[in-house]
């Protein structure tokens, strides 16, 4: 399990106020409804973000992280997997603890979430400016799908995941081009640390500049506020992700 329904993200090294936050229904190009999150900062936003999710799809914990992103100054998005199989989120706009998501993850397609990815970043652009610059940051399963961007065609400026498998990204591996992160936690149970490190091997050798960093002993899942103990490896991982924005904001 990634994220669990009481996780909250850690705050980020540098904070701003948030001028506005919500939940909404976005609309991808097959007619799709399904639900999202957004954060802006009160100032200008030079780059946008859309967070992809763990498993359990918008649940609370990304929610706040789309506010933590535009406490950092980024305008963010983060959407729900499940539209085309469970309809749009219920009130408050998150998915249930108790959501059977094992049911709904093997109906998800590539296909179908970057047609989602595409209308969050639609969404974005829309709300700012049509060259926004857009990363992608994911989780889990959301961090493949996040690393998958980079050999991929969608128009975003870089990507970034933390504890992500390599056989999701596939063949895209071989395409990459996009600035990429890769948070790796050291104590990572679910994916080999060597196996992600030859996916950033893979991924440079194809042309993309990957910033891949582990950090030892830290267990899946180990950018919670909660974690005490890796406190620094949350503060290092917000460093790199942040990098990323600073990097594309300059282009």
């Amino acid at each position: 399990m990634c994220h669990d329904h009481d996780s909250r993200p850690p705050a980020p090294p540098r904070t701003g106020d948030v001028a506005e936050r919500g939940v909404l229904t976005l609309t991808s190009a097959d007619g799709t409804d399904f639900s999202a999150a957004y954060a802006a900062p009160a100032a200008e936003a030079r780059v946008g973000v859309v967070i992809l999710p763990d498993v359990r799809g918008l649940h609370p914990y990304y929610v706040a992280l789309a506010e933590r992103f535009a406490e950092a100054g980024t305008v963010a998005v983060a959407f729900d997997y499940f539209g085309r199989t469970a309809g749009v989120c219920g009130d408050p706009g998150t998915r249930d603890e108790d959501f059977d998501w094992q049911a709904h993850i093997p109906q998800t397609t590539p296909e179908g979430i970057d047609a989602d990815l595409s209308a969050a970043v639609e969404y974005l652009r829309g709300r700012t400016s049509a060259d926004l610059p857009v990363i992608t940051v994911g989780f889990c399963f959301g961090g493949s799908h996040s690393w998958r961007q980079s050999g991929g065609t969608l128009d975003l400026a870089g990507c970034a995941g933390f504890y992500g498998r390599p056989s999701m990204v596939g063949d895209a591996a071989s395409r990459a081009h996009l600035p990429t992160v890769m948070l790796i936690a050291g104590a990572d149970k679910a994916t080999p640390v060597e196996d992600q490190l030859a996916l950033a091997d893979t991924m440079r050798a194809a042309g993309a500049d990957v910033d891949a960093v582990v950090y030892d002993g830290a267990p899946h899942s180990f950018f919670d506020r909660a974690f005490d103990e890796w406190a620094e490896a949350c503060a290092g991982a917000w460093e790199h992700v942040l990098a990323l924005t600073d990097r594309v904001a300059s282009r």
